[in-house]
């Protein structure tokens, strides 16, 4: 069981893999913002500052990030949410982060991480930005790391 490179579209990165847990329980960890660090495979993720208990369409939450040594702060907010299956956020600038749960078997589920930066706000350019700049391959190194890291909770 290998991460796999997922077709979603253009300026869209996105990959998967299949975890020996269910839906529900993996949806539970990723719906848990104070959890996003134990997935965390680019080693930016923080603690989070603020956030509810468990996320709903509309909800916002702030984490502690570092990025290239440099310590910030995001706040996203939750644009779609369907329990168990899909949940995505909107960071301050604009791309998303997806998460989709389609359970294979009751006790095997493919999960499916995507990094879409099709809608990055006002400025045109950035799209461009995210690929000159190496963020889109860094983003896909990151998911896959996730993903592994995600696998390998539930492994053996």
């Amino acid at each position: 069981m290998i991460v796999t490179a997922v077709d979603a579209g253009r300026n869209q990165v996105s990959r998967s893999i299949e975890v020996h847990a269910p839906a529900a329980e993996l949806f539970a960890i990723v719906a848990d913002p104070r959890r996003h660090r134990e997935l965390d495979g680019s080693g930016t993720v923080g603690d989070n500052i603020r956030a509810p208990q468990r996320l709903v369409a509309g909800a916002r939450f702030t984490t502690k990030m570092t990025m290239f040594g440099v310590p910030y702060r995001s706040t996203s907010t939750i644009t779609a949410m369907k329990p168990d299956e899909l949940i995505e956020w909107r960071h301050p600038v604009g791309h998303h982060w997806r998460w989709e749960f389609a359970a294979i078997t009751p006790t095997i589920t493919r999960v499916t991480e995507t990094f879409d930066y099709r809608d990055t706000g006002l400025l045109k350019d950035r799209l461009k930005y995210y690929e000159r700049t190496g963020f889109a391959n860094r983003n896909a190194a990151a998911i896959e790391a996730t993903l592994t890291r995600l696998r390998n909770r539930y492994a053996g």
